[in-house]
């Protein structure tokens, strides 16, 4: 992974592998955390990110590779030396103690004296608006409310690194994302080095400043949010991160052959051979199309769905049995007088279609 800041480097993994039986969970892989960076491993189900999170935290010792932190070697130091938070999907909180009790767990040993971990549990509760509530237990707190006390118990002792793992997956989707701007604006505030683990893109895109990409134990990308959108590396990538048309093409060059139709490609492109061509939704051209707009393609609506943001047709092109999906405006809608049934001309901008290499 590249940096984005001029920040040094916290935390470098190199060459990590790590098997499980006959199944390779993780496969030689290498990235930098910079400091006070804000990291999404991303990715499916199976696909190595939570085993490389809990390498990273000692709690699982890897087949290879190196890790360190500040150019300090950690590979083989405990867990309880790696100077870590971690939050848990299931929260964590111990039942039996207060929320405070919870909070304070682990500064008894940072000679604060009763009155100074008092004073960091209230400052810590505060910051995540939760004051007042340090007297309560665990079961009379709401899902989002456990996970706000299972953050900044991570956070009390000021570690270096806070480790996430998928914390907010087990919440429903309003608290989910009133969580995770606390969660932004509380890694900010703090400047600690985050790492978190999720399948959810969109969590990712909004959380992270880097998002790497996992999948089969490997890292597929890794870039800003805006990279691993716009340019996916690869036909995953592509698929995994938010929405993306798939066509069968032949390209030669600076164009690519969709059935009967020669579309042009953004200068520089010079595959040759079968390939899957991809444009997102939203990059489909609705206004200001002409029979000769560069890439202009006749199609079909074959489906309007409102979904509230903006309305997705599914566009039959024409002389064939390929379909394309595009995300179009309220207004785009009305202005046009778009509806299921009706032919319609779109465009397919050269600098928005990617390239992949396709079997045969």
């Amino acid at each position: 992974m590249t940096g984005l800041s001029s920040k040094p480097s916290y935390l470098r993994v190199a060459g990590i592998a790590k098997s499980f039986g006959d199944v390779a969970a993780l496969k030689d892989v290498s990235l930098s955390v910079n400091e006070g960076e804000f990291v999404c491993f991303l990715g499916p189900s199976g696909c190595g990110k939570t085993t490389l999170l809990r390498v990273i935290a000692g709690l699982e010792p890897q087949d290879a590779g190196r890790i360190e932190r500040g150019g300090r070697d950690i590979s083989s130091l405990p867990a309880a030396q790696r100077d870590f938070g971690i939050v848990f999907q299931s929260y964590a909180l111990f039942p039996n103690l207060t929320v405070a009790g919870n909070v304070a767990y682990g500064l008894s040993r940072r000679g604060l004296g009763r009155a100074g971990i008092a004073a960091r549990v209230d400052e810590l509760l505060d910051m995540v608006g939760l004051p007042g509530i340090g007297g309560r237990y665990p079961a009379q707190l709401s899902g989002g409310q456990q996970q706000r006390v299972a953050l900044v118990r991570a956070l009390a002792p000021a570690p270096g690194l806070l480790l996430l793992d998928e914390p907010l997956s087990a919440l429903d989707a309003r608290v989910r994302v009133r969580l995770r701007q606390q969660i932004k604006a509380l890694q900010r505030r703090l400047g600690v080095t985050t790492i978190m683990v999720t399948h959810d893109q969109e969590e990712a895109l909004t959380l992270a400043d880097r998002i790497a990409v996992m999948n089969h134990g490997a890292i597929e990308q890794a870039g800003t949010p805006l990279e691993i959108y716009r340019r996916p590396a690869s036909r995953f990538v592509a698929d995994f991160v938010g929405v993306m048309n798939v066509l069968d093409a032949t390209a030669d060059g600076g164009t690519a052959r969709v059935g009967a139709r020669t579309l042009r490609l953004s200068d520089g492109t010079a595959q040759s051979g079968p390939v899957h061509l991809c444009i997102r939704p939203e990059d489909i051209v609705v206004r200001g199309v002409g029979a000769a707009t560069v890439n202009a393609v006749s199609a079909r609506i074959e489906t309007l769905e409102f979904t509230g943001p903006f309305f997705r047709a599914t566009l039959r092109l024409d002389g064939g049995d390929a379909t394309l999906v595009a995300d179009l405006s309220a207004n785009d809608v009305s202005d046009l007088t778009l509806a299921a049934g009706q032919p319609i001309t779109v465009v397919l901008p050269p600098d928005r279609l990617r390239l992949y290499p396709r079997e045969t």
